[in-house]
């Protein structure tokens, strides 16, 4: 049979009933004759719990040592997920990141996969083991544990998957797969049974929370077929029913393409604005304002420069909520007084919202449609940004959901 990986979430590791039930479900799949590789998260809340301590004791806790604390939240995961599968009467074994090796850069609380050793996961699969492997974390060349970011679990399973060169990659979550929008903001939101790697991709990257972008990301460039679907379910429903329920991630273009212009509306809560006032316009200064934060580890998002009026300019660009105070204070200390910036101004009360799918390549006017909606509802666009299957825009975080159910509406998503 084939080789599969399984993804569970905190939420499906939330308790020792719940590591119980996944249990079942692992050994479900186990007695079809697959090998099974499992890649749990922490239990749910437990990572937060974790770092909550660690700012108890320091405001600015040193990153190495907060990647040691926050690790052994997967760590508990596994050993427990192992003990339950033991406890029924399966071969099972735990690893941490470090022990298998999966190696990473050492950029700690963001860290990068470089490479996995997949040697000893094999050996312990043909023996009829089922691999139990903490997601979220590997270990750089220092032999240092590092984390891969919130949500790494999902990168890790998909890498581990790749590796492997997995049949399929199931992500276990608390929904049932992937919807043309958040079905507690639109409740007529309807789940799609496939969705194409490119939309999947723009939808993590504009805030969709059912899969993290870097695991979209090594899904994508690994072929590695990825289905998302509930751990919720029975764990002892049948087999040929569970292995095509929820949303199959595909890397050809939906035949159907012609018909289904927008797949989904995504929005993303986490931004704020930061404009860079009155610079100087002359080459390089871009590189000045945007050099500074990426120094500081800072993503940076939607970006958008003024007409220039008497050699000044405006700059302005999104950053995540959580490091807009780290943004201000890189500009305000390293880049207002050397590139000679009238001011530095910030928004923390926007939102994105965004217009996804493969069909626009082939439709006209989306934007316009997009727009007008919008303008009738009254909502002022603040930025705008397009990709080929994309058109994202910013807008008062006051009128997102508002802006979010109008567009599923305009766009008919609700219609089968």
């Amino acid at each position: 049979m084939a080789l599969i990986v399984h993804k569970y979430g905190g939420t499906s590791m939330g308790s020792t009933e719940r590591i119980k039930n996944v249990a079942k479900r692992v050994a479900k799949w186990h007695d079809a004759g697959h090998q099974i590789v499992v890649v749990p998260s922490a239990m749910s809340g437990e990572t937060n719990r974790l770092l909550g301590l660690a700012k108890e004791i320091s405001e600015q806790p040193d990153p190495r040592e907060l990647d040691m604390l926050a690790s052994t939240g997967e760590q508990a995961s596994v050993a427990l997920l192992a003990m339950a599968l033991q406890a029924i009467g399966k071969q099972a074994v735990s690893y941490a990141g470090w022990q298998v090796p999966i190696k990473t850069d050492s950029s700690y609380t963001k860290a990068r996969i470089r490479s996995i050793d997949d040697a000893k996961v094999r050996r312990d699969l043909d023996a009829g083991k089922v691999v139990i492997i903490t997601g979220f974390q590997g270990v750089n060349d220092d032999g240092d544990i590092t984390t891969l970011g919130r949500g790494g679990s999902d990168t890790s399973a998909v890498a581990v998957a790749a590796a492997l060169k997995a049949a399929e990659c199931l992500i276990y979550t608390d929904v049932d797969g992937v919807y043309t929008t958040d079905p507690r903001v639109v409740s007529e939101a309807r789940r799609l049974k496939t969705v194409t790697f490119e939309e999947m991709l723009e939808m993590a990257s504009l805030g969709s929370k059912v899969l993290q972008i870097r695991s979209v990301e090594f899904a994508g460039n690994y072929k590695m077929p990825t289905r998302v679907l509930s751990s919720l379910t029975d764990p002892l429903m049948p087999l040929e029913e569970e292995s095509v329920s929820g949303t199959l991630i595909s890397f050809e273009e939906d035949t159907k393409m012609e018909q289904a212009t927008i797949t989904g509306i995504a929005f993303n809560r986490d931004e704020t604005k930061i404009t860079v006032l009155g610079v100087p316009d002359r080459p390089g200064i871009a590189y000045q304002i945007l050099g500074a934060v990426a120094d500081a580890n800072i993503e940076v998002d939607m970006i958008i420069q003024n007409q220039s009026v008497d050699g000044k300019t405006d700059f302005t660009f999104t950053v995540p909520r959580g490091e807009y105070t780290k943004a201000m204070d890189v500009l305000n200390d390293k880049v207002k007084a050397n590139i000679g910036a009238a001011s530095i101004t910030g928004d923390a009360k926007v939102s994105k919202v965004s217009v996804v799918g493969v069909g626009m390549r082939s439709h006209v006017g989306i934007a316009s449609q997009m727009f007008r909606t919008l303008s009738e509802e009254g909502i002022n666009i603040q930025m705008i940004s397009t990709s080929e299957i994309k058109i994202s825009v910013l807008i008062d975080e006051k009128y997102m959901e508002l802006a979010v159910r109008a567009l599923h509406k305009a766009f008919g998503l609700e219609n089968a």
